[in-house]
């Protein structure tokens, strides 16, 4: 997905959450990766990086660090109108 002038692998932009899953091309350039991750953080995302290895031998593993990622964002703030006050 397109972000910027970068592409992310996996990309929720309502949550501002960015999965990379980094194979070997990560290996040779990672000066690179760091320079697109602070423009990314710089927008306001979070970016979290997996192996290849992890994603195939710990699948839930990476799973459950998605899903603590998602719970860490704050909520929307109640609606002025549901409270009764507009």
């Amino acid at each position: 997905m397109p972000v910027g002038p970068f592409f992310a692998d996996f990309l929720c932009r309502s949550r501002k959450l960015i999965v990379e899953v980094d194979g070997h091309s990560h290996d040779v350039l990672p000066e690179r990766d760091e320079a697109r991750d602070v423009y990314l953080r710089a927008e306001g995302y979070r970016v979290l990086h997996f192996s290849n290895a992890d994603v195939i031998a710990n699948t839930e593993g990476v799973i459950e660090t998605i899903c603590a990622a998602l719970q860490e964002e704050p909520t929307p703030g109640p609606s002025r109108k549901r409270e009764g006050s507009e």
